[in-house]
């Protein structure tokens, strides 16, 4: 699959998991350089918005955007990942003012090579997004054609008070 960054195509490592399929293995770093695997994510439903590196204007934008609007879902646990490592991640959570965000780190780019979101040339994932429900079936995705726009939110979000209406 590819992807652009400012109209140049960059190849990702495969194509990304489809709707209707289990979130693949990986394992990602938490902010104390703790290893969460994926089996630690189930249990509920998780909205994965997924950005390029943390500290550009369009990925902090992005973050910003979802930690604000999935405070109304308090249901859904939102992850946002980056190949960033775990000190940029926390600074960034510090300059916006944001304690709460659980942020992860692919540092080691385990997510980027089992979702097949890692531009190999670049070492960053393509920015997208992934809802999954409680058992880790993917039941949203949105990949990001261009990577210096921002995703559609109210698709994703759309996605996420579907999802919660099906729980009930």
């Amino acid at each position: 699959m590819e992807v652009t960054v400012n109209g140049e195509k960059m190849q990702l490592v495969g194509n990304p998991p489809e709707v209707g399929t289990e979130i693949p293995h990986f394992k990602l770093f938490d902010a104390q350089n703790q290893r969460v695997k994926t089996r630690e994510l189930l249990g509920k439903p998780t909205l994965f918005s997924v950005v390029p590196d943390i500290n550009t204007s369009v990925c902090s934008l992005q973050s910003r955007k979802f930690n604000k609007a999935m405070a109304e879902y308090p249901d859904v646990r939102l992850i946002t990942v980056s190949t960033n490592p775990i000190n940029e991640q926390k600074g960034w959570c510090a300059a916006n003012d944001i304690p709460n965000a659980e942020l992860l780190s692919d540092y080691e780019q385990s997510f980027g090579y089992a979702m097949k979101l890692l531009i190999p040339d670049e070492g960053v994932l393509a920015r997208s997004i992934f809802l999954i429900d409680a058992d880790g079936q993917i039941v949203y995705r949105q990949i990001v054609p261009e990577m210096t726009h921002e995703p559609d939110y109210l698709a994703a979000l759309n996605a996420v008070e579907k999802l919660g209406a099906a729980a009930e």
